[in-house]
């Protein structure tokens, strides 16, 4: 059984491109309707690039699937428009719990201090993550969304791309400066390149049940390592709205996944782990799942993001979570080169920065999996060791691991000035900045990052002397006031002290006496001139 409920539907509508004699040629073409192709879309619109955004189906809505959305995307979400209506209709935690069999063997805390506009996690069925995505497109004048708009042919040039797109109304050509594809982990576009995936295929078959029901389980994660009413694997779950709790059910190897599917196997599993039938499932998917990455993700003006260009497995919520940092990544930076204010060789480090950053969650992804499902006697015997030694060695609780959770990547990137000097608190070079509570020039309060929004800018702490010239400049004390002490804190300040922000709100450079020399040079530098000289 998969249940598809269509929530909402798009109508087929004519482009005028397609009566054209010839292709019209566009800055950016994005290849997939998905969270990471319309974030992609929106970003590149909300920097003033006309994009055209093409997608084979006309709807949404066919199973949950993606649930967690972290923090630090839900920040990205909050600048491109979209993550109020998120946080109004998600379920938000932060809390987990990991058990074996009926006892707690440990329980964390994802965000434990305060001071954040984002909580550490909600969890939101995909398809209303992608209703508020398709809502904010729409009220962007550069951004046409084209439903029903099939990739069918792709021819690579020296300067750009021609693709071949199928309607129902017959073919049709375009032509692109660049094309983004984020066409999901079937990516046609992977195919019409020829590329392959390198990694590992696991084996192990896990159920998911999307089940409706009225439940006393508080919004937090339950896992559980050979729980009593399913021997010997492992169990997850975790509230949706609607009341709506997602199960994930370890089925083993050798399942048969059509037949685990059927109703009359699914329900009495269910009824077994919550003890009692009073439910109805929503949506069942059996699947198996990769640890895989493209060798490169840029080819030629084809440059690949999400599932198109890396699959890991879902235990960590790593996928749409490292999609969606995927976007944000390439679309200031190609927004910067189609302008003329960066290289073409600037998307290189998208290449550079996100394949390091897929490697990260491979290996996390890859580690929770050997970790809950061991395909080796060596394997279960090191995770029954480490299970039974967590229950009193705090150590041991550390090593358990029932899925790392995602997490924002730090990048050490020739885009980034190294420091020249000793620093303290939690921002981090090539990091994203930690947020924190602040007022504005009018006394209104304002938080770090809605401040920063998507622009290159420069963070002065003043010490009597003229601020440091930049692109854009916020003064503390002055545009911006540190009302709880948080922003010195995390920052480690002291007067004089000088803060450059990508666009993509990664911490480029800071300094505790900077000149204008060396900001320019590390502004040209994070827009990826060569030496800090455009």
């Amino acid at each position: 059984m998969n249940s598809r409920k269509i929530l909402y539907q798009f109508g087929y509508r004519r482009s005028a491109d397609q009566d054209r004699p010839s292709p019209t040629r566009h800055p950016v073409i994005v290849v997939g309707a998905g969270p990471v192709g319309l974030c992609t879309a929106i970003d590149l619109a909300q920097r003033g690039v006309p994009v055209v955004l093409l997608d084979d189906a006309d709807r949404i809505g066919e199973g949950s699937r993606g649930i967690c959305y972290a923090k630090r995307t839900l920040e990205i979400l909050d600048r491109l428009g979209v993550a109020e209506t998120c946080l109004e209709k998600g379920v938000t935690w932060k809390l987990g719990k990991v058990f074996q069999r009926n006892e707690l063997l440990y329980a964390f805390d994802l965000l434990p201090e305060d001071g954040h506009k984002m909580p550490a996690f909600i969890n939101l069925q995909q398809y209303y993550l992608e209703h508020a995505l398709v809502a904010r497109a729409a009220e962007l004048p550069n951004l046409d969304i084209r439903w029903r708009n099939k990739v069918s042919g792709l021819k690579q040039r020296n300067d750009g791309v021609t693709l071949t797109i199928e309607t129902p109304e017959g073919l049709y050509d375009l032509d692109a400066d660049w094309v983004v594809a984020a066409d999901g982990a079937r990516s046609a576009l992977r195919g019409m390149l020829e590329l392959a995936f390198q990694g590992e295929v696991f084996e192990d078959r896990f159920l998911i049940a999307d089940v409706r029901m009225k439940g006393d389980f508080p919004p937090e994660r339950w896992f559980w390592f050979d729980p009593p009413f399913h021997n010997g694997r492992s169990a997850l779950l975790h509230k949706q709205p609607d009341d709506v709790w997602r199960i994930d059910l370890q089925l083993g190897p050798d399942a048969d996944a059509k037949a685990e599917q059927a109703p009359e196997r699914v329900i009495p599993r269910i009824r077994q782990m919550l003890g009692h039938d009073a439910f109805t499932l929503e949506w069942v998917s059996v699947y198996t799942f990769q640890c895989r990455r493209l060798e490169c993700f840029v080819h030629g003006r084809v440059v690949f993001a999400g599932d198109a260009a890396h699959q890991l497995s879902p235990f960590g919520a790593r996928g749409a979570n490292s999609g969606i940092q995927d976007a944000e990544n390439l679309a200031w930076k190609l927004a910067l080169v189609i302008k003329g204010e960066a290289p073409e060789s600037l998307i290189d480090t998208y290449e550079l920065e996100r394949s390091v950053a897929a490697d990260e969650n491979i290996g996390h992804s890859t580690r929770s999996t050997d970790f809950i499902a061991p395909r080796s006697a060596q394997e279960l015997r090191f995770r029954d060791a480490t299970l039974a030694l967590a229950r009193h060695a705090p150590f041991a609780k550390r090593m358990v691991n029932s899925g790392r959770l995602s997490m924002p990547s730090t990048y050490e990137t020739p885009l980034s000035t190294p420091d020249g000097d000793a620093w303290s608190g939690s921002a981090r070079l090539g990091a994203p900045l930690p947020d924190a509570p602040m007022c504005n020039s009018s006394g209104q309060p304002i938080w770090l990052l809605e401040a920063l929004g998507g622009e290159e800018t420069l963070i002065h702490v003043p010490n009597g002397a003229a601020a440091p010239a930049g692109k854009r400049v916020l003064v503390i004390g002055d545009d911006l006031f540190d009302v709880e002490g948080l922003f010195a804190q995390r920052f480690d300040t002291t007067p004089g002290s000088t803060y450059l922000v990508r666009p993509d709100q990664h911490l480029a450079a800071r300094w505790r006496h900077a000149t204008p020399l060396l900001v320019e040079r590390a502004s040209c530098r994070l827009r990826g001139f060569e030496g800090g000289h455009a």
